[in-house]
């Protein structure tokens, strides 16, 4: 009985789609069996893609550390007053002048044609101008350049004391004054000349610096109490 099952299988007919394979012609069975595995090849193209731009890709940049700013002015002003005041109320310094430029990455002002009235705890005022200045964020702080002035005023005109030179440094709320150019001090009448000089309003003392000269009026002298 098997045996001729076997003979039975052998002489099944062949099913239609195989039938209809095999009348195709060559070129178009291999198209098929190429569609079949599109699919497949379409996988292998796309890893193959994935592979390539991975290798040809420039490696990631290492992180840089961000520039430090440039030294440009964030804000500018022209024909300005400009007050501070302390935290009692109390105004320390105003400001006035033809431009001003200020500076973040220092935070410091560039000041054109300044003129600089600073306040002390006892009421004196100090003013200081110049053809430029540059100050601290708070003003308290003033180097003055070109025909550089600081007079410190008092009750008494004997008592004002004047500083004029080329450049001036001002520290006005330590009430210091100093320069490293010529420079001339007056007051009471007196009038010193010299090289360089640092003043402390604080201690009452003058260092003068380099060859001094010094010129008296003795009808000044003569007046002061």
């Amino acid at each position: 009985m098997s045996d001729t099952l076997d003979d039975l299988a052998v002489l099944a007919p062949a099913p239609a789609t195989d039938r209809r394979r095999l009348r195709l012609p060559w070129h178009l069975r291999v198209l098929e069996a190429a569609t079949s595995y599109l699919p497949v090849l379409l996988m292998g193209a796309l890893a193959l893609g994935t592979w390539w731009l991975v290798n040809v890709s420039p490696p990631p940049e290492v992180q840089r550390e961000p520039a430090p700013p440039r030294h440009e002015p964030d804000y500018a002003m022209q024909r300005f007053t400009v007050q501070r005041f302390a935290s009692d109320g109390r105004m320390r310094v105003q400001i006035e002048g033809a431009e001003m430029r200020h500076y973040p990455d220092t935070d410091t002002l560039e000041i054109e044609n300044p003129r600089i009235r600073a306040f002390g705890p006892d009421g004196r005022v100090t003013v200081a101008s110049a053809i430029r200045a540059l100050a601290n964020g708070d003003g308290s702080e003033v180097q003055l350049f070109g025909s550089a002035q600081v007079v410190r005023e008092a009750p008494q005109p004997q008592d004002v004391v004047e500083f004029r030179s080329e450049f001036l440094h001002a520290f006005l709320d330590a009430e210091r004054v100093r320069s490293h150019l010529p420079v001339v001090v007056r007051q009471r009448g007196a009038e010193l000349r010299a090289d360089g000089m640092e003043y402390d309003n604080l201690s009452r003392t003058v260092v003068l610096k380099g060859r001094q000269r010094a010129t008296f009026d003795s009808r000044v002298r003569g007046a002061a109490p």
